[in-house]
């Protein structure tokens, strides 16, 4: 195994697990291991193949908190966001996409790390839950990112852990369902990464079946703390490695 297909393997197993723990954030933790060695085009495929094998395996292990009224406009925004994900992902260039991922990494991370202690949000409009999914809609359309800047916004809101899970999972599948889609037709997916692919599908499903079943099981504000550090330092990692290509 050559160091970019175990790289590919490594991010797989730790965002899969991540996923199935949280019920979010597949694309951004397995970014962190991917977007060194590989062009961030395939990097977004594989993080959108990955985050939806892995919402898959969910939805048949967790059935918690569910409530449509509270998904909805969750939904709504994101389909609105996934055309200008989409749309800008072609113009990427691999240092700036770096630059942006590092520096979204080392404010999101902390930010999520000290949350407990923002004051919550208890009074809000259901359009200012659809701005969260129009956000998470353009990530998801750049890079398979959908449920980071929701999650945000369900914590900020304050809904307990199984609503923010349910909401979260559930709109990261109807998102990635549609972004799976439209790289197709865009010619973003093809056959050329179907080899990829089945290297990371079979190890996704493995890892968050565990990472559900411990999540029905136990806390997982210890393992997301610990997670959320590390991608923190990655992100900073990232920022030294590209910056100095950008200033020249």
């Amino acid at each position: 195994m050559d160091s970019v297909t175990f790289l590919i393997a490594l991010g797989a197993i730790v965002a899969g697990f991540s996923q199935g723990l949280s019920g979010f954030g597949f694309g951004l933790v397995a970014m962190s291991f991917w977007a060194w060695v590989i062009d961030p085009k395939l990097a977004a495929a594989l993080s959108v193949v990955g985050g939806l094998t892995g919402q898959i395996v969910a939805a048949f292990t967790v059935r918690r908190g569910f409530n449509l009224k509270l998904i909805f406009p969750f939904i709504l925004g994101g389909l609105c966001g996934i055309p200008i994900g989409v749309y800008l992902l072609p113009l990427l260039d691999i240092y700036k996409f770096k630059t942006v991922l590092g520096t979204f990494l080392i404010l999101w991370c902390p930010f999520m790390l000290f949350a407990d202690r923002i004051p919550k949000i208890t009074q809000s409009s259901r359009f200012f839950d659809g701005i969260a999914g129009l956000g998470g809609g353009i990530m998801g359309g750049l890079g398979g990112f959908t449920g980071t800047l929701p999650t945000l916004w369900c914590t900020l809101r304050g809904f307990d852990r199984d609503t923010q899970r349910s909401i979260i999972q559930n709109f990261n599948f109807a998102m990635l369902v549609v972004i799976f889609m439209s790289y197709i037709g865009k010619g973003v997916i093809t056959t050329e990464m179907i080899s990829t692919f089945l290297i990371v599908s079979p190890i996704v499903v493995i890892t968050s079946y565990f990472g559900t079943r411990m999540y029905l099981g136990i806390s997982q504000q210890r393992f997301r703390q610990i997670v959320l550090t590390l991608l923190t330092f990655s992100g900073l990692t990232m920022l030294i490695t590209s910056v100095p290509h950008l200033l020249k």
